[in-house]
C-alpha cells in the first residue's frame, strides 16, 4: 500500500472517530458554533459528472441547481443561491452586506469582483470614539457607526452582466417564493437567534421578525415568512440594483442608521455613489499549480498563498495531518503570514500594498527559514518586503459570521463567492426584511498603533475595510482544479489554507480535507478545535513552546474539486450545507 493511500485511510478513520468524540463530549460553545450540537465531522463525499452547487443551506443549493436546470450559468446559480441565503441564513450574509466573487469562464479566464462595503463620506478618523474614548468592540458592533455602504447587489449585477445566461429577474424567483411562503427555522438559526436574543431585542424591527410575542426565539421548525424582503426583491428584480441604491428604500436605510442610539452617517449620496469593482485576481505559482484569489482589500488569498509558499520549505508534505509536527509547522507559517497581513494589507486605493513582494519566492524562503523545528516563534514580527516601507500593525477583530458558495456549470464556468454582513446578524439594524452590515468594525477601532503610527487599516471616507474572505480557484495548465472558500472571520485564512494543504500536499479528497479538525495560529495562541483528536497534541505542542488554546472553530468550507471521474464536493460538516450536482 503506498504512502498517500495509507494517509488517506488514516485520516478517514480519524474523521469517523472524531464524529463519535464530538457527540460524546457535547456541543462546542454556542456563542461561536451553535451548529456543533447538530453536526458531526462525518460526511459522505458527493460526486457528479458535469455540474455542482455547494452552499451553506439546502434551500440555497436547490435554488442554484434550479437555475442550472433552466439553462442558467454558474453565475446565475450563484446569484439565486445568494438571494436565498440572505433569507434563510440572515445571520451570515445578505443584500445589506457585501462580498467578493471569483469567476472563471472558459476562453476568457479569471475575473474577480469587489462588492466590499465602503466608509460613508462624512466619516472622520475618530469614528469609533465615544465620549473621548475608543469604543469597545461590543459597543461598536451593534451600532449605526458600524454600518458601511452595502455592496453586494452592485457586485452581483456586475457579475451577471459578464457571465449570466438567464434574465436577471429569473434569478430572484426562488428567494421571492420562499420569502412569501416561509421556510422552516433550522437548529442553527434558532441557536444563533437565542445567542443574540438580547441584542436583537434592542432593535425594534429585528425583534419583531426574529422573536415571538414573549421575546423568545422562534422554535426549530417554525415557518418564518418575510413578505417585506419579498417586496424588496421584486423591485430589484424588475428595476435592477438602482431600486436598492437610488430609491425610497435607500431613504429608509439612511433613516434607520441615523435613528440608532449610536447613530451612523450613511447618506443617500453614499448609496447612490457606490460602485462594485472588477479587479484582476491575485495569483501565485506554487509547485505545478497556480493559486488564485481575490486581491486586496481582501487579505485572505494573499495570506493563504504566503502560508502555502512557506510550507513548501518545511517537511509538511511528509507529516501525518494530525501530528504535533504538522500542527507546529502550520501554526508557525500562520504566525508569520498574519504578522505581514496585519502590517501591510488594506484597501489598495489608500495604501500601497506590496503584494508581489510579499509573495516573492526569495522573501517566502527567508520567512520560512525563521521557523525552528523544535521551538515555536511565539509571536512573529512582520517582515520587510520593501526596503523603504514602515509597517503599522493593528489588532482588528473579525467575527465569524459569513457564508461561502462554490458553483460549476456544464460549460465549465466557475464561481467561488464569499459574502458577509460581518458578525452574527450584522449591526442588528433591519430595514424592510433585511439586515444591515457592521463591516466597518473590520477597520482598526483605534486609528493608531501602540507606537502612534497611523494604521494602514484605519477608517477613511470611501475606503473599503480589510477582509479575510478568501474565495479561491486553483488552476492547473489554465484550467480550474479546485474552487473553495469559507466563512469564519480571520480564521477563514486558516480554514482555506488547511483545506488546500490537505488536498495538494496530503492527497486528501475534498470531503476529507474540509472534515479535518482545525488548528493553526493567527499570531497569538496556537488554536486547536475543541472536542476533536487534535487536542491530544496539546501537551506535545506546549513542550515546543506553544501557548495552546482549545476552542470551537466554526468553519463553513465548501469545495468543488475536479477529478478524473468528474467533480467531487466537500461540504463542511460543521454547518447545514448541501452539495448537489448533475
Amino acid at each position: 500500500m503506498n504512502h498517500a493511500l495509507m494517509r488517506r485511510l488514516t485520516v478517514l478513520a480519524l474523521t469517523l472517530a472524531l464524529a463519535g468524540q464530538a457527540c460524546a463530549r457535547g456541543p462546542a460553545a454556542p456563542d461561536l458554533n451553535p451548529e456543533a450540537a447538530t453536526a458531526s465531522l462525518q460526511r459522505d463525499k458527493v460526486s457528479s459528472s458535469k455540474s455542482m452547487v455547494v452552499t451553506a443551506h439546502p434551500l440555497a443549493t436547490r435554488a442554484g441547481l434550479r437555475m442550472l436546470d433552466q439553462g442558467g450559468s454558474a453565475v446565475d446559480a450563484a446569484i439565486a443561491s445568494q438571494l436565498v441565503l440572505g433569507l434563510v441564513e440572515p445571520q451570515s450574509s445578505g443584500i445589506g452586506g457585501g462580498g467578493f466573487m471569483l469567476l472563471f469562464q472558459p476562453g476568457k479566464g479569471l475575473l474577480s469582483y469587489d462588492g466590499r462595503e465602503t466608509v460613508p463620506a462624512a466619516s472622520t478618523l475618530n469614528r469609533f470614539e465615544l465620549n473621548g474614548k475608543t469604543m469597545s468592540f461590543k459597543q461598536a458592533v451593534n451600532s449605526g457607526r458600524s454600518v458601511g455602504v452595502p455592496g453586494l447587489l452592485r457586485a452581483l449585477e456586475l457579475m451577471h452582466r459578464d457571465g449570466g445566461a438567464l434574465p436577471w429577474a429569473t434569478l430572484f424567483v426562488p428567494a421571492i417564493e420562499l420569502a412569501e411562503q416561509g421556510f422552516a427555522v433550522t437548529p442553527r438559526l434558532h441557536a444563533l437567534i437565542a445567542d443574540n436574543r438580547a441584542e436583537l431585542a434592542d432593535k425594534p424591527a429585528a425583534r419583531a421578525y426574529f422573536l415571538d410575542a414573549q421575546g423568545q426565539p422562534w422554535p426549530v421548525g417554525h415557518r418564518l415568512r418575510n413578505p417585506d424582503y419579498a417586496q424588496v426583491l421584486k423591485r430589484v428584480a424588475q428595476q435592477g440594483a438602482d431600486a436598492f441604491y437610488d430609491s425610497e428604500l435607500a431613504d429608509d436605510m439612511v433613516a434607520a442608521v441615523a435613528a440608532d442610539p449610536v447613530p451612523g452617517d450613511v447618506s443617500k449620496a453614499d448609496l447612490r455613489a457606490y460602485r462594485a469593482l472588477r479587479r484582476d485576481p491575485l495569483c501565485m505559482d506554487w509547485q505545478r499549480w497556480a493559486l488564485c484569489g481575490m486581491a486586496p482589500p481582501s487579505s485572505g488569498p494573499l495570506t493563504v498563498m504566503q502560508m502555502l509558499g512557506m510550507l513548501q520549505h518545511t517537511p509538511m508534505a511528509s507529516l501525518e495531518p494530525l501530528s504535533a509536527q504538522a500542527i507546529h509547522y502550520f501554526a508557525e507559517v500562520g504566525r508569520l503570514a498574519f504578522a505581514d497581513r496585519d502590517a501591510w494589507v488594506a484597501d489598495p486605493a489608500f495604501v500601497a500594498v506590496p503584494q508581489q513582494a510579499l509573495l516573492a519566492p526569495d522573501y517566502l524562503r527567508a520567512r520560512a527559514a525563521l521557523i525552528r523545528p523544535d521551538r515555536s516563534l511565539g509571536h512573529a514580527l512582520p517582515g520587510q518586503p520593501l526596503d523603504d516601507a514602515v509597517p503599522a500593525a493593528d489588532s482588528t477583530l473579525e467575527l465569524p459570521s459569513t457564508t461561502h458558495l462554490s458553483v460549476v456549470d456544464a460549460t465549465g464556468q466557475v464561481v467561488s463567492m464569499t459574502t458577509s454582513v460581518e458578525s452574527a446578524f450584522g449591526s442588528k439594524i433591519m430595514v424592510q426584511g433585511f439586515l444591515l452590515n457592521n463591516q466597518l468594525t473590520d477597520f482598526a477601532l483605534s486609528p493608531r498603533d501602540e507606537a502612534g503610527r497611523l494604521s494602514v487599516n484605519r477608517v477613511q471616507p470611501g475606503k473599503r475595510p480589510r477582509s479575510s474572505m478568501a474565495p479561491m480557484i486553483v488552476m492547473e495548465q489554465g484550467k480550474p482544479v479546485i474552487a473553495l472558500g469559507s466563512p469564519g472571520g480571520s480564521a477563514i485564512i486558516l480554514y482555506v489554507a488547511q483545506a488546500l494543504t490537505g488536498m495538494l500536499m496530503w492527497d486528501l479528497d475534498a470531503q476529507q480535507a474540509v472534515s479535518l479538525p482545525h488548528y493553526g495560529s493567527r499570531n497569538w495562541a496556537t488554536e486547536l478545535e475543541a472536542n476533536t483528536a487534535v487536542t491530544e497534541q496539546a501537551q506535545a505542542l506546549r513542550a515546543l513552546g506553544h501557548e495552546v488554546r482549545e476552542q470551537p472553530f466554526p468553519s463553513g468550507t465548501h469545495v468543488i474539486r475536479w477529478t478524473a471521474q468528474g467533480l467531487e464536493a466537500g461540504v463542511d460538516p460543521r454547518r447545514e450545507g448541501l452539495a448537489l450536482g448533475r
